[in-house]
């Protein structure tokens, strides 16, 4: 199939149809009245806008969360928005389906209707990026400034959203570190199609700053400080907000997301299909075998997984494989790799080593000999030598690896997330072995399928 073709077949199944259309159409208008009826029952001075993928019309077929939000004069004090804004929007919800209290920068409501998330946001009613208060403030000047320049490419946008869903590249949440939404519609604004934004796959990383609002002739200063900011950063991508020039749109995106999607765009622009944007499941394998083919050992921690969002889960998680990793090479073992995350109830960390037994003692360097410190380790170890000028004496160690873990543990010397280090410390520790429900993802760990490059 030629390219042509298989955005026809995509398009087909991603953009909405016009009974979908009716049904958000119908649900916003609902959720407006509640709002704009709720508003002057509590006699409050708030405008409410829906933002987001719905408000911009760059939503895929199926995905219909709602964001609405319920935007505050510019004079209300913070904690009044904080309270205000979380009791109107609680008094919405009542005659919604269903609801509970979320958090971000300041707690809001995320409502069931319809069989839809709705979530109730208050902000400040910014018409400048000189107004933003609080970090969601943005979203009503993002939501006009799309719809003000996507001229009819909306179906543009999704197929790029789509593409970077299928590829596991989109999501700006931390633990992903992949393409937003808004920087997907930003690029086909700014290049003209999903083609022309894989086509320039390699323009987009090499050019690094992409300016739409024209805050470099508009506010020199402003947007280079944001520059100069994120170069230090080493982004891959700097794109100055169209709406704040202190903003990389980017900021959240990691070199290995965009390294997923430089090879992916280029693999279709090669071989055009629709299982870029509908990828085939993974396929079964068994990790033993991988262990085999290439001698090398996997080690698993597994525990139960704590009750936290992916949020605040999974960051930790990174942390903790990264401190093992650190460890166990000052250790003296090799790290070809780690993995986290979880199945089902249970989390787990993997990390692919060496070997799991080592040496039963290693070589310990001390100071110069004619030193106070060198007489203390002299007096200090069993088996002391001179190598020139230096100090040299043995030190007994643990061999097998699980003890090893279990000492560095024990002795706090591994790095591991703060709201999840007591449940480590009481984790299964294995080594050439995976439970039976980790079996595949230690497959996809130790055969690299997991990243899905190539």
């Amino acid at each position: 199939m030629d390219a042509e073709s298989v955005i026809k077949e995509v398009l087909q199944q991603i953009r909405p149809t016009e009974e979908e259309r009716a049904f958000i159409e119908n649900l916003m208008r609902e959720l407006e009245e509640l709002a704009v009826e709720t508003i002057e029952e509590l006699g409050l001075d708030v405008k409410p806008y829906f933002v987001g993928s719905l408000a911009k019309d760059t939503y895929l077929a199926g995905d219909h969360d709602v964001d609405l939000f319920l935007a505050f004069p510019l004079e209300t004090p913070l904690e009044e928005l904080r309270e205000k804004g979380l009791e109107l929007g609680k008094a919405m919800a009542e005659r919604l389906d269903s609801y509970e209290i979320a958090y971000a920068e300041h707690p809001y409501v995320r409502a069931r209707y319809r069989g839809v998330s709705v979530d109730l946001v208050p902000c400040y009613d910014v018409k400048s990026w000189k107004d933003v208060r609080t970090a969601v403030d943005r979203s009503i000047l993002h939501t006009e400034w799309v719809n003000e320049n996507i001229r009819g490419k909306n179906d543009e946008v999704r197929l790029l959203k789509r593409f970077l869903k299928g590829i596991n590249a989109y999501g700006s949440e931390i633990y992903v570190r992949g393409f937003s939404g808004y920087l997907a519609e930003i690029l086909v604004i700014k290049y003209g199609s999903f083609l022309e934004v894989l086509e320039k796959a390699d323009f987009i990383l090499r050019q690094k700053i992409i300016d739409p609002g024209n805050w470099l002739k508009r506010e020199y200063e402003t947007a280079m400080n944001t520059v100069k900011r994120e170069a230090d950063e080493d982004r891959p991508l700097i794109v100055i907000d169209p709406v704040d020039p202190r903003r990389n749109v980017a900021a959240n995106l990691g070199w290995e997301r965009y390294g997923i999607f430089y090879f992916k765009a280029m693999k279709f622009l090669e071989e055009p299909s629709t299982k870029f944007f509908f990828p085939e499941k993974p396929r079964a394998g068994n990790y033993l075998d991988e262990l085999r083919r290439k001698g090398t050992h996997l080690v698993v921690l597994a525990f139960e997984k704590p009750d936290l969002v992916d949020d605040l889960l999974l960051p930790q998680l990174e942390r903790s494989a990264r401190g093992f990793e650190k460890a166990l090479e000052r250790e003296g073992f090799r790290v070809f790799g780690w993995d986290y995350g979880y199945s089902g109830d249970k989390a787990f960390i993997m990390l692919e080593l060496d070997r799991v037994e080592r040496e039963r003692v290693t070589i310990k360097p001390g100071p110069e000999f004619f030193t106070e410190r060198g007489l203390d380790f002299y007096r200090k170890n069993e088996r002391v030598w001179v190598r020139g000028k230096r100090l040299y004496a043995e030190k007994r160690v643990k061999e097998n690896i699980v003890d090893v873990i279990s000492e560095l543990l024990e002795k706090n010397q591994v790095a591991l997330g703060k709201g999840i280090r007591e449940m480590i410390k009481l984790a299964d520790v294995l080594a050439d072995y995976a439970p039976k429900e980790l079996e595949q993802s230690a497959y996809l760990f130790l055969s690299r399928e997991k990243w899905n490059l190539k």
